[in-house]
């Protein structure tokens, strides 16, 4: 008769294993999908490292205005707490002098004035006495008022510099923060870079080296200068083609986008404000892009953070961004805002 064993059922510890196995099999693969994400295009890269620099140069022009708000309360401080020490001598000169007003009249107003006059072997000379006695007091009053003033004074420049004091510690802060800020964009948009392939990093560096050196082929039209200033201004500027972009720089051997527009006035005799924001109030607006001449500043972004030079037929000379070089540049590039004629 034949045997009809039942089947041996499988061994759970060897299936849990198996089970287990493969399902750190499939964490590991989703492990490695996700270690190893697909390298970011050249075009995509470079839209993520042209947005870094912009959201920089915003960090650079808040810098470079804290920057230059920090070097005026320096001078403003240090004024004030010259002032300060000034008045607090002209303090100390009245409050001598009070006291050897007061101590001549204690040596000589021990006795009674009428007990004087009738002990004194010569009266004549005690009336005189007291007449000068008199004026003393007189003298006393003015100097007590004068002492009163001169306390008040103080303590209102001292307050002064007390406050500006503490507007300058603030700045510095201001100042170091958005120092790091531009410094943290920066170091993200090299990372991107460094994310790349040779090749990859190798077409973006040609594209840029491309567009510097496309600025020497440039067709400016026959535009007119706005003035004889901002034609000075201009050539300056174009003396500057082919200089690096760097944060914080004014030249004349680097600039950021403001450093360059304020230092070409420079050039030619005009002040005008550091940051783009303040240029951007520095003259009358122009809003048609036709009614631009050769110099006027051109603010690009909502915020004003860019600025350059107005160079004829529709080109800007500016300093664009980390990486490139002071150059043309079509005005459709950016964000048209308007026009500021010096």
């Amino acid at each position: 008769m034949a045997s009809h064993r039942r089947p041996k059922p499988a061994n759970r510890t060897r299936v849990t294993v198996l089970t287990a196995t493969a399902a750190a099999a499939v964490a590991l693969t989703a492990q490695a999908a996700q270690a190893a994400p697909a390298k970011p295009t050249v075009k995509d890269a470079k839209a993520k490292v042209d947005a870094l620099y912009e959201q920089a140069e915003q960090a650079s022009e808040k810098y470079d205005g804290a920057n230059e708000k920090l070097h005026t309360l320096q001078k403003e401080a240090g004024t004030l707490q010259d002032q300060v020490a000034r008045q607090q001598q002209h303090l100390n000169q009245l409050r001598d002098g009070l006291g050897t007003i007061a101590a001549s009249q204690y040596r000589n107003g021990g006795i009674d004035p009428t007990l004087q006059l009738f002990l004194s072997a010569n009266p004549d000379s005690y009336l005189d006495q007291a007449t000068r006695l008199d004026q003393m007091t007189s003298l006393q009053t003015d100097s007590l008022r004068q002492l009163q003033d001169a306390k008040r004074t103080l303590d209102q420049q001292r307050a002064e510099a007390t406050a500006k004091l503490t507007e300058l510690q603030s700045t510095r802060t201001e100042l170091a923060k958005r120092k790091a800020e531009a410094k943290d964009k920066l170091a993200e948009a090299q990372r991107i870079l460094n994310s790349l392939t040779a090749a990859q990093r190798a077409a973006i560096a040609a594209a840029d080296a491309r567009a510097n050196r496309s600025t020497t082929r440039v067709d400016l039209g026959d535009a007119k200068p706005a003035s004889q200033r901002a034609a000075a201004a201009f050539s300056a500027a174009q003396t500057r083609i082919g200089m690096p972009y760097v944060y914080g720089a004014s030249g004349p051997s680097s600039f950021d986008c403001s450093g360059l527009t304020s230092w070409a006035y420079n050039q030619a005799g005009v002040s005008i404000p550091r940051t783009s924001q303040a240029q951007a109030n520095a003259g009358t607006r122009i809003y048609s892009q036709s009614q631009l001449a050769v110099g006027d500043l051109v603010i690009f972004y909502g915020d004003a953070h860019h600025v350059g030079l107005y160079a004829g037929n529709g080109m800007v000379l500016h300093a664009p961004k980390p990486g490139a070089s002071v150059r043309y540049e079509s005005i459709g590039n950016m964000p048209f805002q308007f026009g500021v004629r010096i």
